[in-house]
């Protein structure tokens, strides 16, 4: 049952930070402009965080509705966020702090769920061999020159930090690696979980950490799916059996801050594909990409204050809710949580919204925002719609009334009341 606080929390804060948010131009900035570890360096030597405030952003988290977050420790470039022993290529050497310890330290006092994010890549470490992936594809040399490479010595490497990560900043919830990649691409080898040993590294954290969960990104199966940057149509499934899963969503697109994107999603959007989400039984988890001098950028302030606001609410129809199997109306999705069903409205209705096979199974409705009573009836299939009489809905078909008037919130929801039983 490691996973109970993870199913009860439904949504949870990502937070990408590292040398790629001075950079500005994506997380991967790296790979797309083939940049050597010398031209990279330039951001190493300038990275200033003097706005980053671990405290802020667990408060903000918090404020946001979210049970808990997830910080890159370490992305595909190799910069770690701690004081590695076993690189120089950190950020104590860079700027003198410890970010993972202020991050754990914030997280645990706000009272949330504490989450690392590990890269099993590492275009920094010079034992980790040339790839697709890698800046320095593409260079003539490359073949040749990974025979100098020992990814013996980087999976060494790799566990050693992991086993850091583990054993120096007390609990942790939440291990989320990325990624496996075993196909070949290009003319270069894959990556697969030999590469990491991903049995060996599983092995690790269930010993350091017995209740910690894992996602499935070192290639082998573990305690949850995750999904990124679409969300699933239909509660995940494997071999017949239902799968703990989390859909991994950006605001725009890049999960590090990207200055001169502005494709942003809108707070309604991301709240219909968070109740989309729990409605199949899974969660969200919500990127933001901190600045250059790590503050949480307006725009995205913007969006997580207005999901806040719904959160404060709605929560109920989130936190601690799950997949129901009832087919709701074509006007939005069902959450529940014991003897409430949530429908939460994406699209609003004219007078009148048709909850097929719930006749006789409701005892109470009303408008999730405010409060407010909504009348019901039972529609009557016997009978035919003409002029201004609606009718005709199949047997079984609870009809509930609604103002003409849509509420002012990011997404309207029903709170229904089930009778005993049902």
């Amino acid at each position: 049952m490691r996973q109970q606080w993870f199913d009860e929390a439904r949504f949870g804060m990502f937070v990408h930070f590292g040398l790629y948010s001075t950079a500005a131009r994506h997380e991967w900035v790296q790979n797309y402009e083939r940049l050597s570890s010398e031209e990279y360096r330039a951001y190493f030597e300038n990275f200033d965080p003097d706005l980053f405030d671990a405290r802020e952003i667990a408060r903000r988290a918090k404020a946001t509705g979210m049970g808990y977050v997830v910080l890159t420790t370490k992305h595909h470039d190799g910069f770690c966020l701690w004081d590695s022993a076993l690189t120089d290529f950190t950020s104590v050497s860079a700027c003198g702090r410890d970010l993972v310890r202020e991050f754990v330290d914030a997280v645990h006092d706000e009272g949330l769920r504490v989450g690392f994010y590990h890269s099993l890549l590492d275009w920094h470490h010079p034992d980790f061999t040339v790839d697709a992936n890698h800046p320095l594809r593409g260079e003539e040399a490359e073949h040749g020159r990974n025979e100098r490479r020992d990814m013996g010595r980087y999976r060494a490497f790799l566990h050693g930090q992991v086993e850091e990560l583990l054993t120096r900043y007390g609990d942790v919830d939440y291990l989320f690696f990325d990624f496996t990649y075993p196909d070949s691409s290009d003319g270069w080898a894959g990556k697969g979980p030999e590469d990491w040993d991903a049995e060996g590294l599983l092995a690790l954290c269930r010993r350091l950490r017995p209740d910690m969960l894992v996602n499935d990104r070192l290639g082998i199966p573990a305690d949850l799916v995750t999904p990124e940057q679409y969300q699933p149509t239909a509660p995940l499934m494997r071999d017949g059996e239902p799968q703990v899963w989390e859909a991994c969503q950006t605001i725009n697109g890049s999960w590090g801050y990207h200055r001169d994107n502005h494709d942003q999603k809108s707070a309604t959007l991301l709240v219909q594909m968070l109740a989309d989400s729990v409605s199949m039984g899974g969660n969200m988890l919500l990127n933001i990409g901190p600045d250059g001098r790590g503050a949480i950028s307006r725009r995205d302030e913007q969006v997580l204050a207005e999901i806040g606001e719904w959160m404060r609410l709605h929560r109920r129809a989130i936190v601690g809710a799950g997949h129901s199997p009832l087919s709701p109306p074509r006007e939005g999705v069902y959450t529940r949580r014991g003897d409430r069903l949530y429908l939460h409205l994406f699209h609003w209705p004219l007078g009148v919204v048709h909850l097929p096979g719930l006749a006789g199974k409701v005892s109470f409705a009303r408008l999730l925002n405010d409060g407010s009573w909504l009348q019901t009836s039972v529609s009557d299939p016997t009978r035919q719609a003409e002029l201004m009489t609606p009718a005709g809905e199949a047997e079984g078909t609870l009809s509930v009334h609604l103002p003409i008037r849509r509420p002012d919130v990011l997404v309207p929801v029903i709170e229904l009341t089930l009778v005993p039983g049902e």
